[in-house]
């Protein structure tokens, strides 16, 4: 039964326009969310998809914000804490910001930041890796700890292959750092490789070595991947851009 309030479920309705494959979105971020947990161990609710008598398919995930008592827990996304909104900061107000500020975000407000930082860090590769171009600032949230006051990173939500539906949307929706820096290596190329990731890393506080480990585990699980993909909701064509797609964000990392 649907309810204005209260409920434990989200929905996701076919959406159309002009962009491609948009009958697919729902079985698009089913399948992306799917492969964030069970191959990369990124944390999700559960979700699925359903279909219409007529065929016709809607995505449905949990709430992770309510409680079975149906308390809900205090979350905010980053829009909120860094305060910015349509009115102080303009109409690009989820997207004029970096992945570096953010995680300047977490260091004051995060008691667990080196964990928890690891997390960010993993979420935004996976973003990238899966070519989702839509990953801005309200897409990534807090839990507040009630008695304490301080905050640890709810678990990952609307994730999808934005880059099938949408060809000339940029590869990420925040750039990776603060005051239009940019490595030689994006320079050379004008594309995020893993020189850019160890960059974000170091400036964040990851160690090296760590950020080299997460960037394996998100290289290492093609097969995997694909595997997830060949067995997901999508029709043929677009299980092949998607691979296609996900395939060429692959090889960026490797180099």
């Amino acid at each position: 039964m649907l309810t204005e309030e209260g409920g434990r479920y989200n929905i996701k309705l076919v959406s159309y326009g002009s962009f491609k494959y948009m009958e697919n979105i729902p079985a698009n971020e089913h399948l992306t969310m799917q492969i964030a947990n069970q191959v990369f161990d990124i944390n999700t609710p559960p979700n699925g998809v359903m279909y219409f008598k007529d065929g016709g398919m809607l995505y449905i995930v949990k709430r992770f914000d309510v409680l079975s008592n149906g308390k809900k827990l205090l979350q905010e996304d980053f829009t909120q804490i860094a305060s910015r909104s349509e009115e102080n900061a303009g109409k690009n107000y989820k997207y004029d910001y970096s992945y570096e500020e953010m995680a300047r975000l977490m260091k004051r407000y995060v008691a667990a930041y080196p964990v928890e930082i690891e997390k960010l860090f993993s979420l935004i590769m996976y973003n990238y890796l899966i070519c989702n171009g839509d990953a801005h600032l309200k897409n990534f949230s807090l839990f507040r700890n009630e008695q304490f006051g301080d905050y640890t990173l709810t678990s990952a939500y609307d994730l999808m292959n934005t880059r099938v539906h949408i060809n000339i949307e940029p590869d990420t929706a925040l750039d990776f750092f603060k005051d239009d820096f940019i490595t030689e290596e994006y320079k050379a190329g004008s594309k995020y490789t893993r020189a850019d990731f160890l960059e974000l890393g170091s400036r964040i506080g990851i160690k090296k070595d760590r950020a080299e480990k997460i960037i394996s585990r998100f290289t290492s699980k093609e097969k995997e991947v694909i595997e997830k993909v060949n067995h997901s909701f999508l029709p043929d064509e677009v299980k092949e851009s998607y691979i296609e797609l996900v395939s060429e964000r692959r090889d960026r990392l490797l180099r």
